[in-house]
Order: C-alpha cells, then sequence, then structure tokens
C-alpha cells in the first residue's frame, strides 16, 4: 500500500501542516485505520479509494478518533492523486465523505482549491473558566457545529498564546480556534491558531476545516468574502479563503517529503 507523509498549505518541505495519505484498493476497516493513523502519529491521516471516474472515498483520522472533516488532509490527498497521476492534472476531484461531496481542482504550477461546507459561528457567553485556560482574556466567544471560537484583542496575542492543554479540553468540542485581526499593512487578514486537545492534537500546525469557521466570522467583520489567513503555529501556514453563500472555497499548495509502502502486518 503507497502510503506518503504531505506537508500541506505551503511551498516547502517542513512547513505547513503534514498528513498522511493512505492510498487503498478498497474501503479498509475502521479499527485498522485508526491503528495506522495511530503510528504515523500526524495530526490527521487520509484514507482514499477510488470508487470511479475522478471520484473516491475518503477518511481521516487523529491519532485517536475519526473525524468527519480535515481540509489539510484533503489537500494533501488532492495533491497525491495529481503528483502520482493516479487523477488527471486537469480533472476536479470528487470525494465522498463525512461531510458530503468534497471537490478539489489544481490550477497552475500546484495551488489547489478545495471546496468546502462553510461553518458560521453563533456568538455565545464567554464560558467559565475559558479566560483561565487560555491565560488570557477573550474579547468574543462564537460557537461552531464541533468547534469554539474564540477572538483576541490583537495578533500579538494569539501568537503569544500558551494555553493550558488539558484545561481547554473541557471546552473544545473538535477544537477551540483562537483569532485576531491581522496588524494593519500585512499581507493577511486575520491570523489563527487552533487547539484540539480533545481530539489527541495539542495544537493543529494549519487547519482547513477551521477556516470554514474563520472564513464566514470574519468575512462579516471586514465586509469582503475574499480574505487570506495566517496560522501562527510554530510550523506556520496560509490559507486562502472565499465565502460563496454556505461554501468556502480554501487555496493552498502541498509538498510531499515521503513516499514508501506501508508493509503487511508481521512482516
Amino acid at each position: 500500500m503507497r502510503t506518503f507523509i504531505v506537508d500541506a498549505f505551503t511551498d516547502r518541505p517542513f512547513a505547513g501542516n503534514p498528513a498522511g495519505v493512505c492510498l487503498l484498493e478498497k474501503p479498509a476497516e475502521v479499527a485498522w485505520m485508526q491503528q495506522v493513523a495511530a503510528e504515523l502519529n500526524l495530526s490527521e491521516t487520509a484514507f482514499v479509494h477510488r470508487v470511479g471516474e475522478n471520484s473516491y472515498g475518503l477518511r481521516w483520522f487523529t491519532p485517536t478518533v475519526e473525524v468527519d472533516l480535515c481540509g489539510h488532509a484533503t489537500l494533501a490527498t488532492a495533491h497525491v492523486l495529481h503528483t502520482t497521476r493516479d487523477a488527471a492534472q486537469d480533472a476536479t476531484l470528487r470525494f465522498e465523505t463525512l461531510s458530503g461531496v468534497l471537490t478539489a481542482r489544481r490550477h497552475g504550477r500546484g495551488d489547489i482549491t478545495l471546496d468546502f461546507p462553510a461553518d458560521p459561528p453563533a456568538a455565545e457567553p464567554v464560558p467559565l473558566g475559558l479566560a483561565k485556560a487560555l491565560g488570557t482574556d477573550p474579547v468574543w466567544t462564537c460557537r461552531a457545529r464541533h468547534d469554539l471560537l474564540v477572538e483576541l484583542a490583537e495578533a500579538a496575542a494569539v501568537r503569544d498564546l500558551a494555553p493550558d492543554i488539558v484545561a481547554l479540553a473541557a471546552f473544545s468540542g473538535r477544537a477551540v480556534i483562537v483569532t485576531a485581526a491581522a496588524p494593519a499593512g500585512t499581507d493577511h487578514d486575520f491570523v489563527s491558531r487552533v487547539f484540539a486537545p480533545a481530539a489527541g492534537i495539542p495544537e493543529d500546525p494549519v487547519t482547513g476545516a477551521a477556516h470554514c469557521v474563520l472564513a464566514p466570522f470574519w468575512s462579516q467583520r471586514l465586509g469582503r468574502t475574499e480574505l487570506t489567513g495566517l496560522q501562527l503555529s510554530p510550523r506556520g501556514g496560509r490559507v486562502g479563503v472565499e465565502l460563496r453563500g454556505d461554501r468556502v472555497t480554501l487555496l493552498g499548495q502541498a509538498v510531499t517529503v515521503f513516499n514508501g509502502e506501508l508493509s503487511p502486518v508481521g512482516s
């Protein structure tokens, strides 16, 4: 079985968010996929198999749980399918997932756009104890379908955040997304960091699914539908977003850093 590690939402190795990609000949057992994801120990590992022309089944696993939406591992999967010639360079790829049909298309020399469902958050009061877990005071909190979105006063506060990861798990659902407007004069519109301890990910380097929440939030705040986000994890990464009604287009690049074969159990 061909297995890859791909750095997503970056144009250089050892940056962005690494994802595992396993090319399957047919659907695999859930327990086995979970074991492989735990063995690779990346924030997400994607398992993909062909179901038709330019159409694939796709599932994602963290080291501890299956998730129903993952942007960077979908970008990594599309990159692998294109670079291995499993898919035509100009083909629009359709992925059948737990979040419905998602599409990916390659442009130019490596840009890939993903079509994902938007997840606009609704305002809610700051949860009791959240400020202590974060180590700073939120100015705004919202709840999306799976995530808690927390706005801080400035980008520097997001960059310097050192939260209590264990305490943060109680608030996360899937993840706690911390964000702020970008400083004036920069080449991006907002910054973020994403913590998902409840899913076995203390901090996710670059998170496509989180930008399905961030895009509608900042689009409403800034009055524009096309934006650029900078995720301020130690590895860092950029995500271009475009809000189109109830859908979000995510734009990014990816780089393969490992290409090998998964050995049969016991070999």
